[in-house]
């Protein structure tokens, strides 16, 4: 092993060079004048998915963006472990707000910017210097390995979910391993275990055809204004705490065991207040706040307009309101029913002296690993030996919608093992990887490539 960590010691600036190479691509895949892009990331990939030996590579057409496929299985008897990750990057506006080129990748200090330095190039090109440390040095890897890597995920995988169901024989793996998440903060690597799910809507509310005055008309016709935002503000008590019915029905309580454990990960509450200018924090009533943040249902308004909204007064009672409202889900709670629920409630609160609309638009299921799997446990030595330093398991509070999908289809364990940092504006300008994650993260996949070849296949 440590004839392999020496060669990821030594290559570790060519290996960077290769990742520079790739942000040099303004691979953003929400824009149409990008498609040759695209295609030229995507055709990058497949070159040096080759150039490693990989003995099946392809370039996998969707209706979007293609995805790229490689395979080297030729360890019989061992695990096989696909990584997943994408190639394509955020639009990278404003513009005029990055200190250099997003795409004229630069070293600053100890940080590499560029778009797509952490999300998710930059990730996945650890994994890509991995497997080169181990071809070179033990000619092949030491478990079956499988990449793939789509070009839609900032787009929402729109095409992924199909292109899954499709190929899973394909894909077919017994742990499937990502690296597009987070560490709690630099110098602890981490697992994460757990994501919340998303149930997201739009409502609108209309009290008549058009806006009216409201010396002539109020205090007989309702404001749309006014039901709405009672009607949204009923749906929290005092508490923190959803007020819709069933709401909690279905949600997975923490443990004993995770409550132990996330009470000892370091969080400094002024410290997260301050980072985000907020005068106080705030959450459900009866759990710290690092179990409000990851492991709790959550229901927030996301956008509110109606009225009048342009300067001066205009004495208007407004025809309309409309709100985004969205739910963050753990493990266990289906965001279709929370849906439905949603929307009989909302319903069953409305006076009649206004109309309703609900729109559902879009949603996901949470996920949730044990901790004490093999596997998790496999990535936290490999993560204390290539940092040096105990690895920690974290939640997270988002939402990876194609987390649970490859769980379920492709009947695998998932690893979430990420090693970007909060800070490094990943979708926001100036983009950055910090070097020494850069470096110590390649080391630990070197490891937990080992690691995972000394599981009994699922």
């Amino acid at each position: 092993m440590q004839t392999l960590l020496n060669d990821v010691d030594t290559h570790v600036d060519s290996f960077l060079d290769d990742l520079k190479t790739a942000l040099r691509i303004p691979s953003i895949s929400s824009d149409p004048a990008h498609q040759p892009d695209m295609t030229r990331m995507a055709d990058l990939l497949s070159t040096k998915l080759h150039e490693l030996g990989f003995d099946k590579v392809q370039t996998i057409s969707t209706k979007g963006h293609p995805a790229v496929f490689g395979e080297w299985c030729e360890q019989p008897g061992k695990p096989t472990v696909l990584i997943y990750g994408h190639y394509d990057v955020q639009p990278v506006d404003p513009i005029e707000q990055w200190t250099a080129p997003p795409f004229e990748p630069e070293v600053r200090g100890d940080k590499l910017f560029a778009r797509g330095a952490v999300d998710d190039k930059g990730q996945v090109y650890m994994h890509l210097a991995a497997v080169a440390s181990w071809i070179k040095v033990n000619e092949k890897p030491p478990l079956n390995i499988k990449f793939i890597i789509e070009g839609e995920e900032e787009v929402g995988s729109e095409h992924f979910g199909d292109l899954v169901a499709n190929n899973k024989e394909l894909l077919a793996a017994d742990y499937i391993l990502i690296s597009d998440t987070t560490m709690l903060k630099k110098g602890f690597p981490g697992i994460t275990y757990g994501l919340r799910g998303l149930a997201y809507l739009q409502i609108d509310v209309r009290g008549s055809n058009s806006d009216l005055h409201s010396g002539s008309f109020g205090g007989v016709v309702a404001n749309p204004i006014n039901v709405l935002t009672k009607m949204l503000a009923s749906l929290k008590d005092d508490k923190g705490r959803v007020t819709i019915p069933g709401f909690y029905d279905d949600a997975v309580e923490i443990s004993a065991a995770e409550h132990d454990g996330l009470s000892k990960l370091p969080f400094d509450e002024i410290e997260f207040a301050d980072a985000i200018g907020a005068p106080a924090l705030t959450g459900e009533a009866g759990f710290t706040r690092l179990e409000q943040l990851w492991a709790r249902p959550t229901l927030d308004i996301n956008g509110i307009w109606g009225g009048f909204q342009g300067p001066g007064a205009k004495t208007v009672i407004p025809a309309e309101a409309h709100a985004k409202l969205s739910m963050r889900l753990v493990p266990n709670q289906d965001w279709q029913k929370i849906t439905k629920q949603v929307l009989a409630h909302l319903i069953a609160i409305t006076p009649e002296s206004v109309e309703i609309s609900i729109t559902p638009m879009h949603g996901g299921r949470g996920y949730l690993a044990g901790i004490d799997s093999p596997a998790i446990q496999a990535a936290k030595a490999a993560l204390a030996e290539g940092f040096g330093t105990e690895a920690v398991l974290t939640r997270e509070g988002g939402s990876i919608p194609i987390v649970p999908m490859l769980a379920e289809v492709l009947n695998a364990e998932v690893l979430l093992v990420g090693f970007g940092l909060p800070d490094q504006n990943a979708h926001a300008p100036d983009e950055n990887l910090d070097l020494e994650n850069f470096h110590k993260g390649i080391r630990s996949l070197v490891i937990l490539y080992q690691n995972l070849s000394e599981l009994k296949p699922i």
